[in-house]
């Protein structure tokens, strides 16, 4: 007889208002790991002159939602854009009191050329998912569906 096949991981409960957090972002969130995340790929095509890159090579923004406890987290992550919508973003962040942490590339040869923001902060979920809005909204992500 084949030994028998591990239950599923359980996910740790996530001190979060979850509804809410998706809601202020126009998305569903997942949990993994005790943290509540996104992932949004770019609704453009990458390519870096000779292939046409992936979303999973870390061309996807991503937020980050650790709970600290009393529906407060620290989020991170990181938004991928292009130039235009680099000030939008610092702006949108730095109107919701999101502190940036930094702002590089990582290709010589993408197209379109792609620049990546850090983030952190620390606040109530909802309000922090909301100051983030603007921000998502400055890029051209896939829209939610």
């Amino acid at each position: 007889m084949p030994p028998a096949s591990p239950a599923p991981p359980t996910q740790p409960p996530l001190a979060l208002d979850t509804a809410g957090i998706d809601t202020a972002l126009g998305r569903k969130g997942i949990a993994d790991g005790g943290i509540y995340k996104f992932s949004i790929p770019r609704k453009d095509t990458i390519d870096d002159g000779t292939h046409v890159l992936p979303p999973a090579l870390g061309l996807t923004t991503g937020i980050n939602f650790q709970p600290l406890g009393n529906n407060k987290p620290a989020i991170n992550g990181d938004f991928v854009m292009t130039a235009p919508e680099v000030q939008k973003v610092i702006q949108a962040l730095r109107k919701g009191n999101i502190d940036i942490v930094e702002l590089h590339n990582h290709s010589l040869t993408d197209n379109p050329r792609l620049f990546y923001l850090h983030f952190w902060a620390t606040a109530d979920a909802v309000s922090l998912a909301k100051a983030l809005r603007p921000a998502l909204e400055a890029t051209g992500l896939v829209p939610a569906s």
